[in-house]
């Protein structure tokens, strides 16, 4: 098992990466002096492949479980949803000091940590990811929110877990189309902060791809590191944290314009192949450099083509983006694989013509 500290002062945690973790949930929850009832918040599929062994565990380690379910799909990250588990939790008699495990995908962790940062002004909550883009990005950071109408993410708040149990055998029995999903947020920390990372994937993705223990631990590891040591330098998202965001602008337009049909990982890989040919024109990066990313991405097996959408809603859209400012849309850009920049004078015209290409 690896462990990686996330350093955020009174707000620090660790992340636990690891096979087998599951079953050591209640041990470390009586580290941290809990007690008593705590509340599961999953999916039933995922309910079905682990919630109920996680629970069995917990009650044979003295607590005392409730189980909430909520199907995993991006429109049921509302406030409607946030409603009825505030209900549900009421009704459990859950109080401040009992916690909430989000056990599930990214739309699990950001719904059920929200209700933990907002129920009773909040409570105590520890993400259990059993997805590769929670397991490398949503389990970690403390971004907790939910959607609005067609806006992705646009209601929520910044409220730290306990703790994040990453369990590589969760991962095994993910379709293979979830698997490249969460491969675009590894393929991303690489692009952003580590060439090093960047040559690795792209000399044992296929390991990664058939599933091998540690080819998995290993990449969540470096990813989780590197997410780590930049929400460490800005917790907040005012600055540094952005360039996490690479890929993100137009990845998060295309899914709104695709009323969330469009999965995350695949936004982000068309986001950042889009993002790269802008860097390129904008002559910050070699064409053999935006090369090896699509290529990467490819291989992953994830689009390398745009949709058949209108790019003049991918431009609407964009203007929603959380990253505004004074009605300046801010890019991620590559200067090279493993060094990017903010930039917020990139030119509406230049990113339609990239789109339409």
């Amino acid at each position: 098992m690896k462990k990686i500290k996330v350093a955020l002062g009174r707000d620090s945690y660790e992340v636990h990466i690891g096979s087998g973790l599951l079953a050591r949930t209640g041990r470390w929850l009586k580290e941290k002096r809990f007690a008593g009832k705590l509340v599961i918040i999953t999916d039933p599929t995922v309910n079905r492949l682990y919630g109920e062994k996680l629970a069995d565990s917990l009650t044979s380690d003295g607590f005392s479980v409730k189980t909430l379910l909520v199907p995993a799909r991006e429109e049921q990250k509302s406030l409607e949803n946030a409603a009825r588990l505030y209900q549900e939790l009421t009704d459990a008699y859950a109080e401040r000091t009992t916690p909430i495990l989000a056990l599930g995908g990214g739309v699990i962790g950001d719904l059920a940590g929200f209700v933990a940062a907002t129920y009773l002004r909040g409570i105590p909550f520890v993400q259990i990811p059993t997805t590769l883009l929670a397991h490398v990005d949503s389990s970690v950071g403390g971004k907790v929110a939910v959607d609005h109408g067609r806006l992705k993410n646009k209601i929520g708040a910044f409220y730290q877990p306990k703790l994040v149990i990453a369990d590589i055998d969760t991962l095994k029995t993910l379709p293979a189309e979830e698997l490249a999903s969460g491969l675009a947020e590894v393929i991303k920390s690489a692009a952003i902060r580590s060439e090093e990372f960047f040559t690795y994937l792209e000399q044992n993705i296929q390991r990664v791809k058939a599933l091998e223990t540690d080819a998995l631990e290993g990449i969540v590891y470096q990813s989780v590191k590197i997410k780590a040591a930049v929400v460490e330098k800005d917790e907040r998202d005012l600055g540094l944290r952005n360039i996490l965001n690479y890929g993100h602008t137009i990845g998060h337009a295309l899914e709104s314009v695709s009323d969330f049909k469009f999965k995350h990982g695949q936004a982000v890989a068309l986001g950042m192949i889009a993002a790269a040919k802008i860097s390129n024109k904008m002559g910050l990066l070699g064409e053999e450099e935006v090369t090896r990313l699509k290529n990467l991405i490819g291989k992953a097996g994830l689009p390398t083509k745009m949709p058949d959408v209108k790019v003049t809603e991918v431009m609407q859209a964009m203007r929603y983006d959380k990253k505004v400012q004074k009605a300046k849309i801010r890019f991620v850009l590559l200067k090279k694989i493993g060094e990017v920049i903010l930039a917020d004078e990139v030119s509406p015209a230049l990113v339609e013509e990239v789109l339409a290409q």
